[in-house]
This record gives C-alpha cells, sequence and structure tokens, in this order.
C-alpha cells in the first residue's frame, strides 16, 4: 500500500512538475495600524494633494535644490554602484534561468600517441603509434521534475527585484542627504550673516566703551567684557565657517565633484522659510511606497523559494544526455560515414548517503526564510517609527518655531532697553552683556529651528518612499 501511495505521488509529480517550496503569502503578517498617533492633532497647510511624486524636491520650489538632486542622479559613485548590483542580479537571473534549456557543446581534437605494449589495453600485433581525430557534439538537459531549476530562477528573480529596491532606496537616501545638507549649508549662511552683523555691532560696542572708559565714564571691566563678546562671536563665526566648509565639501562627494573644485554660493534662508505640505497618506500605503520595505519581502520570497531548492535535493536528478560525433585514425577518413557514432539516454542520480549533508541544507535554508522574515518585519515597524518620528517632529518645531520667535522678540527689547539704561549710567555693561548674550542665542535658535524644521520635512518625505513607484520594482523583473 506504501509503494503504492509513493508511486501515485511520483506519477502525479512527473505529470504536475512538482516544487517543493513552501506556499508563499505575499507580503508576510506585520503589524499595520490604522492611523498614524503622531497625525493626530497635526495638519499641514493646504494643498493636501502635495504628496511625494518622482522629483519629490521640487515640493520645495529651490531651483539650486533642483540642480544638485539633478547632479547627483547621474554622478553619484554610490548610486552607481548600485545600479552595478542590480546589474549582476540581472545577470544571475539570466544564468539561473539557462538552466530551463539543454546545453550544447561541440570540441574537437586531432592527437597522435603511443600506447604502452606492457599495458593491459594492448592488443598484440597493432602498432603502437598512431592519430585520433575527433569532432563531437555533447547534448545534456535536466528534467526539472522537482522544481529544482525553477526555483533556483524564482530565488534568483526576486533577489534581483531586492537588488531593484536597494537601487531605489539608495536613490532615496542620497537625495534626502543632499536635500538635509543642502538646507543646513543655507543655515549655517543665515547664522553667518547674522555673526558678521553681530562681530560688526560688538566692534562698535567695544569702540563706544572705550571712549567712555578713556572720557572716566566707564570701568576697565566694561572694556574687558566688551572685548570678551567681540572675541567670542568671532571665534563662533570662524566655527560657523568651518562647519559650512566641511558640508560643501559633503554636497561635492554627493553630486558626483571634486570638492577641491567644488563652491556654492552663499544663500541664507529667509525669515518666511517653512516646510512644504507632505501628506502622509494612510499607513497600510506605506507598505506599498517604501523601497527598503518592499527590498525586504523579496529577499523573504527569495528565501522561500531556496527551501524548495533544497528539499529538491532528496530527489534523483534526471538528466537526458545525448553525443554524436565523428571519429577516425585517419584524416582522410574522418568524415567518412563510418566514423560516424552516437549515444543518446537518460541518466538518474539519486542521494544514498550524504552525512547529513542534505538534511542540513534543508535546515539551514528554512533557517535563512525565518531570518529574512523577521528582518522584513523589523523593517516594517522601522517604517513607522520613521514616520512618527518625523510627523511629531514637524508638529513640535512648529511650536517651537512660534515660541522662538517671541524670545527673539523679547530679547531684542531687552537689549535695547540695557543699552538706553546703560548709556544713562544707570546700569553697568554686564547687563548690556547679557541681553547681548540673550538676544543672539534666541536668534541662533531660531534659524536652526528653522532648517530643521525643513529637515523633517525632508526626513518625512524619505520615510513615506519618497517617490517610490511600482514601476521602480518593474526595474528587477526584466
Amino acid at each position: 500500500m506504501i509503494r503504492r501511495r509513493r508511486a501515485l505521488f511520483a506519477m502525479a509529480c512527473l505529470l504536475s512538475a512538482c516544487s517543493f517550496a513552501p506556499p508563499y503569502k505575499v507580503p508576510p503578517s506585520a503589524p499595520v495600524p490604522g492611523v498614524y498617533k503622531e497625525a493626530v492633532g497635526w495638519k499641514m497647510s493646504e494643498p493636501n494633494d502635495a504628496a511625494p511624486k518622482g522629483r519629490w524636491w521640487s515640493i520645495f520650489d529651490d531651483p539650486w535644490l533642483n540642480a544638485l538632486e539633478d547632479k547627483a542622479q547621474n554622478a553619484n559613485q554610490n548610486l552607481k554602484a548600485a545600479f552595478a548590483r542590480l546589474q549582476q542580479a540581472r545577470a544571475d537571473t539570466r544564468i539561473a534561468r539557462a538552466d530551463l534549456f539543454p546545453s550544447l557543446d561541440a570540441t574537437a581534437s586531432a592527437k597522435r600517441g603511443r600506447v604502452s605494449q606492457n599495458a593491459p589495453t594492448y592488443v598484440k600485433g597493432y602498432p603502437t603509434e598512431g592519430n585520433d581525430f575527433v569532432l563531437e557534439a555533447d547534448l545534456s538537459y535536466e528534467i526539472d521534475l522537482w522544481g529544482r531549476v525553477r526555483n533556483e530562477v524564482a530565488s534568483a528573480r526576486a533577489t534581483q527585484q531586492a537588488s531593484a529596491a536597494d537601487l531605489a532606496s539608495i536613490a532615496l537616501s542620497i537625495e534626502a542627504e543632499v536635500a538635509t545638507d543642502y538646507f543646513g549649508l543655507r543655515s549655517y549662511d543665515t547664522q553667518r550673516e547674522l555673526l558678521a552683523k553681530t562681530v560688526e555691532d560688538y566692534a562698535k560696542s567695544l569702540k563706544l566703551t572705550q571712549t567712555l572708559f578713556e572720557g572716566g565714564a566707564a570701568a576697565l571691566g566694561d572694556v574687558a567684557q566688551a572685548k570678551s563678546q567681540l572675541f567670542s562671536a568671532q571665534t563662533q563665526a570662524a566655527d560657523i565657517d568651518l562647519l559650512r566648509a566641511q558640508l560643501e565639501h559633503a554636497i561635492a562627494v554627493l553630486v558626483g565633484e571634486n570638492p577641491s573644485a567644488f563652491q556654492m554660493p552663499v544663500n541664507p534662508l529667509p525669515q518666511t522659510a517653512a516646510p512644504p505640505p507632505v501628506d502622509p497618506g494612510i499607513p497600510s500605503a506605506l507598505l506599498e511606497r517604501r523601497p527598503d520595505v518592499a527590498a525586504a519581502e523579496r529577499r523573504v520570497s527569495a528565501a522561500n523559494a531556496q527551501i524548495g531548492v533544497a528539499r529538491a535535493a532528496y530527489f534523483p536528478q534526471f538528466t537526458l544526455t545525448g553525443a554524436a560525433g565523428l571519429n577516425s585514425l585517419h584524416s582522410s577518413t574522418w568524415i567518412d560515414a563510418p566514423s560516424l557514432y552516437w549515444s543518446i539516454g537518460p541518466q538518474a542520480v539519486l542521494p544514498i548517503f550524504e552525512g547529513g549533508r542534505l538534511v542540513a541544507q534543508t535546515a539551514r535554508a528554512k533557517a535563512v526564510y525565518s531570518e529574512q522574515v523577521a528582518t522584513y518585519r523589523n523593517t516594517v515597524l522601522t517604517a513607522y517609527q520613521d514616520v512618527e518620528d518625523n510627523l511629531a517632529a514637524l508638529r513640535q518645531l512648529e511650536r517651537e518655531s512660534e515660541t522662538e520667535a517671541q524670545a527673539v522678540e523679547a530679547t531684542a527689547t531687552f537689549l535695547q532697553q540695557s543699552q538706553d539704561r546703560y548709556f544713562a549710567g544707570i546700569v553697568t555693561f554686564l547687563e548690556v552683556s547679557t541681553a547681548e548674550t540673550a538676544a543672539l542665542q534666541a536668534q541662533l535658535s531660531a534659524i536652526n529651528i528653522r532648517a530643521r524644521r525643513l529637515n523633517a520635512a525632508v526626513v518625512l518625505v524619505k520615510a513615506l518612499g519618497g517617490g517610490w513607484r511600482e514601476e521602480s520594482a518593474s526595474l528587477g523583473r526584466n
């Protein structure tokens, strides 16, 4: 009865060309919330249809940023390396697919040699030296009864699609980095402008304090305090110059240019700079938009197919082989009809004892699958974290910008009153110095919040998948 069932199973496999890969669900189960928690009570300004599409950075309406992004698309070396990896994956798919077809090889040889008279194969009376002319064609075709080859192809194709998603993910990361570095550079330009004016004002203040001291209307400590403030502001300005230079060099590398020959013009952020509207959409759409999520899911599919490859190794491997050619001792009769020979027939290889290798290979394939499922689920969780983080950042930074604007206004009033009281001889220069420091820090903080809001919008677009499209995945299906 058992033999009969096995025979029926084998016959069914022969007729259906079975596969031992487990049924695959797309995608693996992962927790998907109904709404974004941090989107509650948060709403960007109209219009709401400004969701990132394709050239997502164009929503910032900045021609300099557009130009930098275009350069990065064409010249970034990391992007070119990722594209080369995609080309490798495409080639791997074609290599795997080649096993679906017969292979045909041709060989030709012309040899002269001598045989040993003491060899067991030597026939007495025959010459010991002679020629051997061979022209042969060999045919080999694996009959894929158990789906080994088809699962190899499916695994390679899924890996290729994952490489296409990796390319999109790297492109998105580079685009986002260009944008954040660009806005950081403009923020430093704004701070440089403010500190240049501050240094100029502090120099005038020092000169006036020196004059008052020489006239007996100010203490020596006031002069020292004024000098300290001036030198501190100059130090801050020099540090901003350093940070700007380093960021300019980073942008040069991102756009594929030599930092020694790359230069960005000074372009401060206006006080009205604010992030553009970004619609986060519904959480379930995130799994379709994020290229890193797509890459993780395709690797799960590839690992699932490899389980089928490992299981197929338990069964016989059937190969149809054939050979035909011409063989002669003399070149004059090499291509004559009597020199023709041929052979054709099936060949089966059945593993009998492998020392546990096949069991271990199957266990490894299952473990790889479990790893890829866990990686996929973690990628999904991280994707939602990225969106929630930046939704919260945009909402909170908007509040910070409002309160910091009030702080800037309050410190400006405090500074004006302190200066009036100092020149009236009511207070010492210490109060003026304190007011100037507070005013400068409030303005620098306001500039920093302005840049952080723009960068939070950039990172939110990246978290949402940027310009990811279904056609991007099709890059890996060719």
